[in-house]
């Protein structure tokens, strides 16, 4: 992307805040994005295909998707990642050449900058510099995947809801409203917790009606943050 182009200072400012990029120098950012291109995805196409994960890395600028893996004889889902502004897919890319099972699909319209793998290797390499938020943010990703398997494996579905909600409430909010799962169906959570629609709505209306929370799909909030945290205890 050339710096002329409309879309360059936006793009520099989601980089500039995003875990992924925050703190590197300005002149770093530009000249990283120097080697990308501007594209955009409408809701509900896939984003990102395994096919293009294995040859692109992505990096995304507005929008939101969920990352997915899928049983392709029952159709079942699970979903490992949320990506939002700021968030890449897929770092594994950047360090094998493994393929890959995993698709992106847009939960919104998105804008996405994307360049060459190789590119991406390439100056990661000669900007070691990068690496001090490069592992951490990996890491992050690779901490939430163990914990998707602990709890698949030891808790019920009550528990797992409570902790992804707990995992999501937005700071210094009253009452505690809840981020990024927000905007969510409930088919959607219910994939991200190995569970089925269901399952969830009941959960949902047992907890509105103990006044644990409160709203619906867009306006979720908590009403009783102890109660709900006494759901991850069980």
């Amino acid at each position: 992307m050339r710096k002329d182009n409309s879309h360059f200072e936006h793009c520099i400012t989601v980089l500039s805040r995003s875990p992924l990029f925050e703190k590197l120098d300005i002149d770093l950012l530009e000249d990283m994005l120097e080697l990308f291109q501007y594209e955009t995805r409408l809701k509900g196409e896939a984003a990102i295909s395994p096919q293009q994960a294995s040859d692109r890395f992505y990096i995304i600028i507005n929008g939101q998707a969920k990352v997915s893996i899928y049983n392709p004889d029952n159709g079942r889902e699970h979903i490992l990642f949320l990506l939002e502004s700021g968030d890449s897919f897929d770092l594994i890319s950047l360090l094998d050449d493994e393929w890959q099972e995993a698709v992106a699909t847009a939960l919104s319209n998105m804008e996405v900058l994307s360049t060459t793998v190789q590119q991406a290797r390439t100056w990661i390499e000669q900007h070691p510099e990068f690496n001090r938020n490069f592992l951490p943010y990996l890491g992050k990703q690779m901490y939430g995947l163990a914990n998707q398997a602990a709890e698949l494996s030891l808790y019920d579905t009550e528990v797992r809801l409570s902790r992804l909600i707990l995992r999501n409430l937005v700071e210094d909010k009253t009452p505690n409203e809840i981020r990024i799962i927000n905007d969510l169906s409930q088919e959607t959570i219910a994939s991200m917790i190995g569970s089925v629609r269901v399952v969830i709505a009941r959960h949902l209306q047992n907890w509105k009606h103990k006044k644990i929370i409160s709203g619906k799909r867009g306006h979720w909030s908590i009403l009783d943050l102890q109660a709900l945290l006494n759901k991850t205890k069980k």
